[in-house]
């Protein structure tokens, strides 16, 4: 890349800078995305563009244990100690007039 060459201009205000809409475009840079900056020996600054990752399970493939397991039963249960789990809901039974539960 030339030296010479200038692609687009913009003017420091306070602390910020805006990126010029021609080069946001090129780069497709949008909100949230984070710039890394770097400053050369020589004085020059090269910006590298880190583009954020969007939804919240972007990576997420899926589960693909061996193990099945039935949500709508064990959700509120997850990493609850099973005789705790047993005796509130022998509680709730005893209150509900139905038999213990096993």
């Amino acid at each position: 890349m030339s030296s010479d060459r200038i692609d687009a201009e913009s003017k420091v205000s306070g602390n910020q800078a805006n990126i010029p809409a021609r080069i946001r475009r090129e780069l497709d840079i949008d909100d949230g995305d984070q710039l890394r900056w770097h400053l050369e020996d020589d004085g020059s600054i090269r910006v590298q563009v880190i583009q954020q990752q969007t939804g919240t399970f972007a990576d997420f493939d899926g589960y693909a244990g061996e193990e099945s397991s039935d949500v709508t039963s064990e959700h509120d249960a997850w990493g609850v100690d099973e005789s705790r789990r047993l005796s509130s809901a022998n509680q709730n039974a005893k209150r509900s007039g139905d038999v213990d539960v096993e």
